[in-house]
């Protein structure tokens, strides 16, 4: 296995704020936790490492045994730091998946450039986001970039760091779930947590 996959989680209990105006804090909740669980499952045999300081976020992801790692602060330097874990660990790629991806099926297409010196992106839905990103271990002049407009300074920093940038546009890994609009359409409750114990036989 050449490839890990991170997924930075700031909460579930009080993440999304912004849905507040659909749904109650429970719900909220409960539907992060399952989008969460859908990017895992999405993962496949990838190994998976959570970056999170949320107790609840913690013991989620223990419970799936999966690794947990301290989280910085912000979301830039948590990528950073399930990079340097997988280069550490001695992954060859990192894939960074955003971990509100309801859609998301599968992260193995943007492993497929595994060694080679290019960076691999998923716009969001509104072509602005990044809610994907693969890069090899090995670049470690990359700086993530995250925030509004994050995808074009992720390919002028892949350009900055000597790399390919291969634009992946794909309506599952690429729908995103910021906003009450993006609820619209959307199945509620998702499946995320029968795919979790389909994934693990629990």
């Amino acid at each position: 296995m050449t490839t890990a996959v991170v997924i930075p989680i700031r909460s579930f209990d009080g993440g999304k704020s912004r849905l507040g105006a659909k749904l109650d804090p429970a719900r909220r909740a409960a539907l992060l936790q399952a989008m969460a669980e859908n990017v895992v499952a999405a993962a496949g045999a990838m190994p998976v490492a959570v970056v999170s300081n949320a107790r609840e976020v913690r013991s989620w992801a223990a419970t799936l045994r999966l690794t947990v790692l301290d989280d910085p602060g912000t979301l830039d330097l948590a990528a950073a730091a399930g990079l340097g874990w997988a280069a550490a660990a001695g992954f060859g790629r990192v894939v960074v998946a955003h971990a509100d991806l309801p859609l998301a099926t599968s992260l193995a297409p943007v492993a497929a450039d595994g060694l080679r010196p290019v960076v691999t992106a998923v716009p969001c839905h509104r072509d602005d986001g990044t809610p994907v990103l693969s890069l090899p271990t090995a670049a470690a002049g990359f700086v993530f970039a995250y925030g509004p407009g994050s995808f074009r300074r992720h390919a002028a920093a892949a350009r900055a760091a000597g790399l390919a940038f291969r634009v992946r546009r794909d309506g599952r890994l690429g729908r995103d779930v910021d906003a009450p609009e993006d609820l619209v359409g959307l199945g509620l409750p998702i499946d995320g947590p029968h795919r979790i114990r389909a994934l693990t036989g629990a």
